[in-house]
């Protein structure tokens, strides 16, 4: 299946507001260690449990997407619910197993490794609300 440019080009806009969203969360984390060395911890752990925890709610932005795209191609509605579910719950397994690692591995910081999971959301709902900039000049009437 070719991926379709809107699905690259939102994937791309979520990564970046992840990416940028785990950047701020890790420096709020320093910053508290810093101010409370003894009860907030700061290490390569911290930085490296962000990583993976980015990677895969972004992953799963990307694999929403493309169950979109599938979708809509598909002529059978009974097929389009159950490829949708199925999907779903791939997805949500996914972000589940994560959460148990970075729970369960005694290296990962568990609340930097999970967080990153709901930045994607967040991203989305701030797009509700910010719109880009050619978004907003089509809703305008006006040309990109």
């Amino acid at each position: 299946m070719k991926v379709q440019e809107a699905v690259r080009r939102e994937t791309g806009r979520v990564a970046l507001h992840v990416v940028f969203m785990t950047l701020v969360m890790l420096a709020v984390f320093f910053a508290l260690h810093l101010a409370f060395p003894k009860k907030i911890g700061f290490s390569y752990g911290t930085v490296f449990s962000a990583l993976p925890g980015a990677a895969v709610g972004i992953l799963n932005f990307f694999l929403m997407g493309l169950t979109v795209q599938h979708v809509a191609g598909l002529e059978d509605p009974k097929e389009a619910k159950r490829f949708m579910q199925k999907s779903y719950v791939n997805r949500n397994t996914m972000q589940i197993v994560w959460m148990i690692l970075a729970v369960a591995v005694p290296v990962i910081h568990p609340v930097a490794g999970i967080l990153p999971l709901f930045f994607p959301g967040f991203s989305v709902r701030l797009q509700g609300i910010f719109p880009p900039k050619e978004e907003q000049k089509t809703k305008q009437g006006g040309e990109i």
